[in-house]
């Protein structure tokens, strides 16, 4: 389950042709050989699973080692945001925007989840907007190629081959009857990108229709989540946690989970939630957050933070589900400035980064203001250009350079 998705190329590979006359360099074939012996082999696995020989056959007809999922399973990204970057790219007003709209959109079905599960609306709204940007982009991989892949080499084999196994106990099941199943890289899936071991123990038939269908009916997919962050014991009517004031001495030596404490304790300490007000359980354990050290915002984070994490292990993923859900409710955005300067583009700052890296030659798909991998591909190539930082990361500052050079030209 990733917030950025990138495309990277194997190095050394060579041009592959499709059809009959594929070539492949001798690495790539060595790969291929490989690969086959493992299909061939993980069959015993499957069948003890309950696999049939005609779903295993069908579900691997023609398939071959995926590189893209090669080379993200042996490196890290080119780059990483950090946590300022992060949380402004994820929470923007536009995704704010969307997720109040699908708020009402889907009220009479969040009703029922929230009453059923006693799951945050707004949380499960905010996973769907972070996952998928509520549905435009929900993953256009082949499932069982990407475990496939992950499953017979590499680091995270261990993890690809029991997601597998459970992605072919789905095609068992005839979930996706229509065609083979489409994910992301590592094989999640749906409006809120399940993985199939989830989906084979959490995934809920909402509407009554018999089945579970996580990519063309998103209350099923919010229901699902629902279900699962429920089971990861969620505590109903309480948040996530606190944007916080610290005074001079309380610091970085007081964060982490392991120095944990009530918010009475905290609140002995001097600890002042963010815009007043006192905490209305102070019997409740939190640990303190600093994301960018002492000098950025600050954050008491409860149980609930932790459950979001059971759904990506991540920090700066779960920070900005629980911002992007109190901003669906009607919160405000974080008091406390990041210590970088990093701040939220408006719409038309979006639309004209893309504009101008368009008229620049760059290929960033289609101007919706959504900066996706391309725009930040291109924002990459702009910025090794110029001797700037090279982070990918959309600012103002790239839109002066932006206009200093085409106002030139």
């Amino acid at each position: 389950m990733t917030f950025y998705m990138r495309v990277f190329l194997l190095a050394g590979l060579a041009a592959l042709v499709l059809g009959s006359g594929t070539i492949f360099s001798s690495r790539e074939a060595g790969a291929e050989s490989t690969y086959d012996r493992f299909v061939r082999q993980f069959w015993v696995s499957a069948r003890k699973a309950g696999v049939s020989r005609k779903t295993y056959d069908a579900a691997f007809a023609g398939l071959s080692p995926d590189p893209t999922v090669l080379e993200k399973n042996a490196h890290q990204p080119e780059f990483k945001l950090p946590p300022s970057q992060y949380v402004v790219a994820a929470v923007t007003d536009t995704r704010v925007d969307v997720g109040r709209k699908m708020l009402e959109k889907y009220k009479a079905e969040l009703d029922v989840i929230e009453k059923r599960w006693g799951v945050d609306r707004h949380v499960l709204l905010a996973i769907w907007g972070m996952e998928t940007n509520f549905g435009t982009f929900m993953g256009s991989m082949n499932v069982i190629r990407s475990l496939s892949t992950l499953g017979y080499k590499g680091r995270r084999a261990r993890f690809g081959r029991g997601e597998l196994i459970a992605a072919l106990r789905m095609m068992e099941r005839g979930v996706v009857p229509e065609g083979p199943m489409m994910g992301s890289w590592a094989g999640a899936m749906g409006h809120t990108q399940l993985i199939p071991t989830n989906y084979l123990k959490f995934a809920v038939d909402f509407d009554g229709d018999g089945k579970r269908d996580l990519w063309g009916a998103p209350p099923e997919a919010l229901a699902s989540t629902a279900n699962f962050l429920s089971k990861q014991k969620w505590l109903p009517g309480k948040t996530w946690g606190y944007e916080v004031k610290l005074p001079s001495r309380v610091g970085k030596g007081h964060a982490g989970r392991r120095r944990s404490r009530s918010l009475a304790k905290w609140a002995s300490l001097g600890v002042k939630r963010m815009g007043g007000g006192a905490f209305p359980r102070p019997g409740d354990r939190a640990y303190l957050y600093l994301p960018m050290g002492s000098k950025g915002p600050a954050f008491l984070l409860l149980n609930n933070f932790r459950v979001i994490m059971r759904y990506n292990a991540a920090h700066t993923y779960a920070l900005s589900v629980g911002h992007l859900a109190d901003r669906i409710r009607g919160g405000e955005p974080f008091i406390t400035p990041w210590p970088d300067g990093a701040r939220a583009l408006t719409e038309d700052e979006r639309y004209e980064i893309q504009r101008r890296l368009h008229i620049r030659g760059h290929d960033i798909g289609v101007l919706d203001g959504v900066l996706g991998s391309k725009t930040r591909a291109a924002i990459r190539t702009l910025q090794k250009e110029k001797g700037v930082k090279v982070d990918g990361f959309p600012t103002p500052k790239i839109i002066e350079i932006l206009r200093a050079e085409q106002t030139k030209g």
